[in-house]
């Protein structure tokens, strides 16, 4: 039996609506050319962390959650996207939080580390711009590469960021 497939998520947080739906699909096409179960390993970001997050969970996946910090949800989530963050979590089979007391840049860099260091592939929804710092989705793919990992860039015609 083959071992589950490990993938993990960036992208862009800021995508417009019909963007949304454009990823959503690219996504799901993309994890349902698996063989087996996956896991899905996501940061639970909005936009495409959360996008994917669904995806894995409505084709019959496991979903890994990996978090900058403890308290991340209070610092960071949106008042507007934490009903979706809180049922998205509430599915996670595995939790790592890192070490941080706060989610900033330093935390944010652990925990794209950790994830990477978790996943077999890397699906970026990202639309190719240079990342402004280490946190970013441009820097977690040149890094996936670096490291020899697959990477499957998702930004279909179309879509935009708000």
């Amino acid at each position: 039996m083959a071992a589950m497939p490990r993938i993990g998520v960036t992208g862009h947080m800021d995508l417009t609506q019909p963007t949304e739906a454009l990823v959503d699909t690219a996504i799901r096409e993309v994890l349902a050319k698996e063989q087996d179960e996956l896991a899905g390993i996501t940061c639970l970001a909005r936009g495409a962390d959360q996008i994917f997050a669904r995806a894995v969970l409505d084709l019959g996946g496991t979903l890994i959650v990996v978090l900058p910090s403890p308290n991340y949800r209070e610092q960071k989530v949106r008042p507007g996207n934490r009903a979706v963050f809180d049922e998205l979590f509430a599915k996670a089979a595995e939790v790592h939080r890192m070490p941080f007391a706060a989610a900033n840049r330093q935390a944010y860099t652990a925990a794209n580390a950790a994830l990477l260091d978790m996943t077999d592939k890397l699906v970026a929804v990202w639309d190719g711009q240079p990342s402004k710092d280490q946190g970013g989705t441009a820097a977690l793919v040149e890094r996936a590469r670096q490291l020899g990992k697959p990477v499957h860039v998702i930004w279909p015609a179309g879509a935009a960021r708000g």
